[in-house]
């Protein structure tokens, strides 16, 4: 199990320094789509961020009419030892989230930094990991 746990916590780091890099997937072959990943892919307001919840057990995505989420999502989960619930963004890494009804304003206000408030969409991905003892 130690070995599976070094490869997931590998993955999680190589994903991390693609994006930092700007290889987020789109044009033509990169590391990105070369790592294992899972995908939830639907039409518009389909359910794939209550799918999201569902696995996480919490709600954090933002909610809404239209087009919400315009922005990939890179979730990673780590389960914890002892330790209450918390998120970290990538893009605030010495910040905390205990409240998880901050995480869901921080990838509203997020994706507004890179995207505008006029809905448009980006490829450049959010990452979002959750600790949690379940």
């Amino acid at each position: 199990m130690a070995t599976m746990e070094s490869l997931i916590g590998l993955v999680n780091r190589i994903q991390r320094a693609c994006t930092v890099l700007g290889d987020h997937g789109g044009e033509g072959m990169s590391l990105w789509e070369a790592l294992p990943s899972v995908a939830v892919v639907g039409g518009q307001s389909s359910g794939k961020s209550s799918v999201l919840e569902s696995v996480v057990g919490r709600d954090f995505l933002p909610r809404g009419s239209g087009i919400v989420t315009r922005r990939p999502l890179v979730l990673q989960l780590h389960k914890t030892e002892g330790q209450s619930e918390h998120a970290e963004f990538l893009h605030a890494p010495k910040k905390k989230f205990a409240d998880f009804a901050a995480v869901r304003q921080e990838i509203s206000d997020e994706t507004d930094r890179i995207t505008g408030k006029t809905k448009q969409i980006s490829n450049i991905p959010i990452h979002l990991s959750i600790y949690s003892p379940n």
